[in-house]
């Protein structure tokens, strides 16, 4: 799945599409070292193929890479932290 990652002021989107149907998951920046994701969006054509997992993971990657912690508003990426114990070197919950 390739993820395309787009940043617009204090405004972020991961996004991706599959077989014709596009997921995304929106982030505000709030300072260098935070971001608040506060919207998960999986078509229900993509539900239960590991889409909103992947951008998910994406995320994780990123604030790693880019030394930043995450702060999770959206209900799904909330979820997914707390079923990923390994994640909480960048997710504060």
């Amino acid at each position: 799945m390739e993820i395309r990652s787009t940043e617009n002021g204090s405004h972020g989107r991961y996004a991706v599409t599959v077989d014709g149907h596009e997921a995304e998951m929106t982030y505000s920046r709030t300072s260098p070292q935070l971001v608040i994701i506060d919207h998960t969006g999986v078509p229900d054509a993509l539900r239960g193929r590991g889409v909103g997992q992947a951008l998910a993971l994406h995320a994780v990657e990123q604030a790693r890479a880019g030394g930043w912690k995450i702060m999770p508003l959206c209900p799904f990426f909330r979820a997914q932290a707390t079923r990923h114990p390994e994640w909480s070197d960048v997710v504060t919950l």
